[in-house]
């Protein structure tokens, strides 16, 4: 009896431990379900395990914390998947950065700094990505005067600029260079400058013309100051990127090799060619030409 009693707290133990085995194993897609009826089985387990330890308080206080969090978590990620702000900052930052793309310009910006030292090559990345963000700015703050000016519409616009990220997005997918971003003679000519951290780097390379067409497609869509916010924020962070990337452009290489460049740059391709069909979409939709039920 005394060894019963003796190996009682692990059957104990082993039960809750069999219980929680169970409620993990529940059916993936109901994944909220499956968390409700694990955490009254975490506090039952909790009991055992601390029923004749000392540490019974702690483990208590522990798992109480650790099942109250749920409820938080997913009250958070039900409000950001809800957020207009979230989804309209992630496709302000995703069609900046896939149109600037500064993996694929890791080959052009070796050829252009062969030679160079590491502390060059840092400085004309650096010149280069602060072009990439005082040129996107410029556009971003200037684009709805630009429209006024030429009296163009939203939706013409949003039109020419999907035709233009398709076709980049196209080139993409086939592992590529836009000719909108970089031209045949360009890396020849920029091997030749003694700086070419603004031309042709800066721009086309960076900041062409796919790039300033999204900035001015997302300004036009602007209608509070936190859209402006995320616009802007969208092309900072690309121009840090750009600028880690290039910087390290030749540690990049080694490390992800020819293939791993190509593949990165067919995945941003594909999902460029994607925003290229929702702002195309977009136009459509605002010219009354698809109803707005089908294009939401």
């Amino acid at each position: 009896m005394s060894l019963l009693r003796a190996f009682e707290p692990f059957s104990l133990e082993c039960a809750a431990l069999l219980e929680l085995l169970e409620a993990v194993g529940c059916s993936c897609g109901q994944t909220w379900l499956r968390l409700s009826y694990i955490v009254p089985v975490l506090r039952r387990a909790a009991g055992s395990l601390g029923r004749r330890g000392r540490w019974s308080k702690f483990v208590q206080i522990l798992f109480s914390l650790f099942s109250g969090s749920f409820g938080t978590v997913g009250t958070a990620l039900r409000d950001i998947n809800s957020s207009t702000y979230v989804h309209f900052s992630l496709l302000a930052l995703s069609s900046i950065f896939f149109l600037v793309d500064p993996f694929a310009a890791i080959g052009s910006f070796l050829a252009i700094t062969a030679g160079a030292n590491a502390a060059k090559r840092k400085r004309m990345a650096r010149k280069g990505c602060i072009t990439c963000f005082i040129v996107l700015t410029s556009f971003a703050v200037a684009g709805k005067y630009i429209f006024l000016m030429f009296g163009i519409k939203l939706p013409a616009f949003e039109f020419a600029g999907g035709l233009i990220l398709m076709l980049i997005g196209i080139d993409m997918l086939e592992a590529k260079r836009s000719p909108t971003q970089e031209s045949s003679g360009d890396t020849a000519d920029a091997a030749s400058k003694e700086d070419a951290g603004i031309v042709p780097l800066g721009i086309p390379m960076l900041a062409g013309p796919g790039a300033i067409s999204s900035v001015m497609v997302l300004v036009g869509r602007a209608v509070g100051v936190w859209q402006w916010a995320a616009i802007l924020s969208a092309i900072g962070v690309t121009a840090l990127v750009s600028y880690w990337v290039l910087s390290g452009a030749e540690r990049l290489q080694r490390l992800l090799g020819e293939t791993g460049i190509r593949i990165l740059v067919r995945i941003m391709g594909l999902l460029l060619v994607a925003l290229a069909v929702q702002f195309f979409v977009n136009s459509l939709t605002d010219l009354g030409v698809i109803a707005r039920q089908i294009a939401d």
